[in-house]
């Protein structure tokens, strides 16, 4: 796409206000009302994920293949609340794109990716837990630290390198009528794809990675119920180490944890990638306050996830009591025991 100064040389923008933002048609009050919850969201977005990222790096007993990959999305959401959520709170209130067009193919493609890159990581989680629950015994020689470095590489970098890619080449909007008007003359900063790129995008991006975790945590629920009927019928003198792999309670709990997680992320971003696919074959008369509330119905995903790690996992709210406390600067903290007795990691 042409610099703003070339593109407004070649388009005449005086039907759009060269360039100037529309006048709000919102009162003060509702203003204010807004950023005060919006900027609510971002503050539990970017403190909730600190305290998750915090947390798996300093105590030692969370350094687990399971508790990085979680420690990796937390990084993910904690980056959108704080470097793409300001900057689409001021647009969502104030109707306009005041940061320049180059800042918004920079917006636009970090916003992409890291929504891309979290459910990448939820099925990077949802593999872990396949061979957790349904190959206990050969679990720690599946998923290794190496693997999980490797899970990880692919979880950013593909992400990256499509929605870098999509948004800076210009064909996610290409044979759009209007669009390079719509950008360079009303200062905005819009959301829209075209019908190849918004198909390809929810497939890729949502519809095939969804139906891969659902199948996943199907098939890990039905093998859990199968551990748990063996269970049942082994004599008590059977082997020690055999019962104990099957018994794991732990890690069926972190997988229904885990399965929740998933859920609401798909609950939250399901409407906008879905809006994004059909808009183009409705002619793009999809309001952009829908899109916007739906846009940010998904963000709030990323608010959502600390929340849930707080409710399901007690070694976070352990965790969160000795970072609160104080009690992280105590000799040996990071040695501290987070666990009891059948608790889940």
């Amino acid at each position: 796409m042409a610099s703003p100064n070339t593109t407004e040389d070649l388009i005449d923008c005086s039907e759009f206000g060269n360039g100037s933002c529309p006048e709000t048609f919102r009162s003060s009050g509702i203003r204010g009302a807004m950023y005060l919850s919006m900027s609510g969201v971002i503050f539990i977005t970017i403190f909730g994920n600190l305290a998750i990222i915090f947390s798996i790096s300093f105590f030692k007993q969370l350094h687990s293949p399971t508790n990085f990959l979680i420690l990796s999305m937390a990084v993910t959401d904690f980056l959108l609340g704080f470097t793409i959520m300001p900057y689409s709170m001021v647009r969502s209130v104030e109707n306009c794109w005041y940061f320049g067009i180059t800042f918004c193919k920079v917006h636009y493609s970090f916003d992409l990716m890291l929504s891309v890159t979290s459910i990448f990581h939820l099925c990077s989680i949802a593999v872990d837990r396949f061979y957790a629950i349904c190959y206990p015994l050969h679990y720690s020689s599946k998923i290794t630290i190496p693997v999980i470095r490797l899970l990880l590489a692919v979880c950013w970098t593909m992400p990256a390198a499509f929605a870098f890619g999509v948004v800076f080449s210009g064909v996610y909007a290409s044979g759009i009528d209007g669009y390079k008007i719509l950008v360079a003359c009303s200062s905005s900063c819009p959301i829209v794809f075209n019908k190849l790129w918004g198909t390809v995008l929810f497939t890729v991006g949502l519809f095939v990675p969804g139906c891969i975790m659902i199948g996943i945590y199907a098939k890990i629920f039905v093998i859990s119920k199968k551990h748990a009927r063996v269970m049942n019928n082994m004599p008590n003198d059977a082997n020690t180490d055999v019962r104990s792999q099957l018994s794991k309670k732990k890690d069926r709990k972190s997988a229904k944890t885990l399965s929740i997680v998933m859920g609401v992320f798909l609950i939250c971003w399901f409407p906008c990638f879905f809006t994004i696919l059909i808009d183009p074959f409705l002619n793009f008369t999809t309001p952009l306050v829908l899109f916007d509330a739906l846009n940010w119905f998904g963000y709030f995903n990323s608010t959502c996830n600390p929340l849930i790690y707080g409710f399901f996992y007690p070694w976070f709210q352990k965790a969160l009591k000795h970072i609160l406390g104080g009690k992280i600067f105590n000799p040996h903290a990071c040695t501290t025991n987070l666990f009891t007795e059948n608790q889940p990691h």
